[in-house]
């Protein structure tokens, strides 16, 4: 497998890059040693000739020098070039002429062994030239990256000022930063992750990164503190509400991007003091993860481990896919905090382990509920729909749709929160109940998949569109009448009961669909004609 090299930090420039700047190619520069590690980062640029230079140097600089310091001896050599391997140093670059005409078997073979870019320079070229051109070169890469940091910033603002909230800040941050991107509660509880877009390749979903290296801190982090109230006493030292953090898995981290966080955590800290949404913030980061299980954009087998970073630790008993669907024009955007909380609140009283996520685009709340054996599922369906319409009914004075669907494992999860999401949707308009069972929507959802269709509408004017003009241009309506009769199994006296009609009216309402639709209302097969037209006027009208 090919190994991809390591991307230098944002601001710098790499030794590949200072070699290709014409100062150093006019000295015709040949890599002898290291060629695979010119990526390094450059991060100054040092000319000196003394045997003890190494105990100069911080790490990171490209040392220019015609090996006057190099020594005579081998074992000279090797100590001298040992010495700027372990200082860490970018790379070496000897001109040949006025003290070697071909470098010094020790030295090539100790940069080697040691990983250390060697160059030389077989023409002279004025070093003060070199250090001027590549510090020119860092500068002008450094003041990119902070105009770049500045348009981030003016960037997270138009969008907390257009609306969009702090998920949105954190993916912005995240490209910015080329790494993934985690805001944590002060309790260390995760709220969101965000990693960047397009994903690099071989990338860890953010995920797996928070639960792989976040406890055991990785060098080089970005870490913000976001500033909150501590209870009855106002802001002070110490007062850290949540905390901004940023792993440099992809790429590493650059003084400019702690300058964007700490800027990036004041913004945080106003929305957070404002809207306290940090509930809502872990209910969508849940609902994220919920959706790419749902959407095939995570491996299953990666999914219980995930579950856990977010706090759901179900026993091995079977997995409920659970979907409550609102009206998105119900809720309004700044409602939504309060709508998770309130949920949240209710269903902590079910007595089973629940994963309880949140998807604002499309006004719906996707849940995982463990159980303990298939055999509990009504019963829990039944705990866990009246906590989500309780809460959902404090903001909406819709009731909302609940579908469960049917025991999953983590292999089959995701189908099961898909088909259970579809069914929420195709479900819209069907009568009141506390909940749905997938299992009998699998009409319903093929009806609304084909909604698009054009023959879908062409079906429903073929088969009920006389019943419908004659209800747009007359009274009574018989569509009600058709309706009924047909949700009572074609049973006469029922329908007439839940009508309030005699049964003379009855029969004559019913002989008049008849006559208008040209079809026998005791067949079966014109019976199940119209069920599907009534059932496919929902998605069509």
């Amino acid at each position: 497998m090919e190994t991809l090299a390591p991307s230098p930090p944002q601001g710098t420039i790499t030794v590949a890059r200072a070699l290709e700047l014409p100062a150093l190619r006019r000295g015709l520069p040949e890599v002898v040693a290291a060629a695979d590690r010119l990526h390094r980062p450059v991060r100054w640029v040092h000319a000196g000739e003394a045997p003890n230079i190494a105990a100069l140097l911080k790490g990171g600089e490209l040392l220019l020098t015609t090996g006057l310091g190099l020594g005579s001896r081998p074992a000279e050599q090797r100590a001298f070039v040992r010495g700027l391997a372990e200082r860490d140093i970018a790379a070496l670059v000897v001109e040949l002429g006025s003290r070697f005409t071909a470098l010094p078997a020790a030295v090539v073979d100790t940069a080697r062994s040691h990983g250390l870019p060697l160059v030389q320079l077989h023409h002279e070229v004025p070093f003060v030239a070199v250090t001027e051109e590549i510090h020119t070169e860092l500068v002008n890469e450094h003041y990119a990256l902070l105009r770049r940091a500045e348009d981030v910033h003016r960037r997270c603002t138009e969008v907390l000022l257009g609306g969009g909230g702090v998920p949105e800040v954190l993916r912005l941050f995240a490209d910015f930063a080329g790494n993934p991107v985690f805001l944590e509660a002060s309790d260390g509880r995760l709220l969101y992750a965000a990693g960047p877009a397009p994903a690099p390749p071989g990338a860890a979903d953010p995920l797996q990164v928070w639960d792989g290296l976040r406890a055991a801190g990785l060098p080089g982090s970005v870490v913000a503190d976001i500033p909150g109230h501590h209870p009855g006493h106002g802001p002070g030292p110490g007062a850290v509400r949540a905390r901004l953090t940023v792993l440099p898995v992809n790429a590493p981290l650059a003084p400019v991007h702690r300058i964007a966080a700490d800027r990036a955590a004041g913004l945080l800290a106003v929305v957070l003091l404002q809207a306290r949404q940090e509930e809502e913030l872990a209910a969508r980061g849940r609902g994220d993860f919920l959706t790419d299980l749902a959407e095939d954009r995570l491996d299953a087998a990666d999914a219980p481990a995930q579950a856990r970073v977010l706090g759901f630790r179900p026993g091995p008993g079977p997995l409920l896919p659970v979907v409550m669907r609102m009206a998105a024009d119900l809720v309004p955007a700044d409602s939504w905090a309060a709508v998770a909380g309130a949920v949240h609140k209710e269903l902590s009283g079910v007595g089973v382990p629940v994963l309880l996520g949140v998807r604002l685009p499309e006004g719906r709340v996707p849940l995982l509920v463990g159980l303990r054996e298939e055999g509990e599922r009504a019963a829990v369906a039944d705990r866990v729909a009246a906590a989500l319409r309780a809460g959902a009914e404090r903001a909406s004075a819709r009731p909302p749709v609940v579908v469960v669907g049917a025991p999953v494992t983590w292999a089959t999860a995701g189908a099961g929160l898909r088909h259970a999401a579809e069914a929420a949707t195709a479900a819209q308009g069907l009568p009141e109940r506390p909940w749905h069972d997938v299992r009998r929507l699998d009409v319903d959802v093929l009806l609304w998949r084909l909604r698009s269709h054009g023959d879908l509408a062409a079906y429903v004017d073929r088969v009920i569109g006389p019943l419908l003009a004659h209800d747009a241009a007359s009274r009574p309506p018989l569509l009600p009448t058709l309706e009924t009769f047909l949700a009572r199994g074609g049973c006469k006296a029922e329908t007439a009961r839940e009508l309030h009609l005699n049964r003379q009216t009855l029969y004559d309402r019913l002989g008049r669909i008849g006559r208008l639709l040209g079809t026998d209302l005791e067949d079966p097969e014109t019976v199940l004609a119209l069920s599907l037209a009534l059932r496919a006027r929902r998605h069509v009208g």
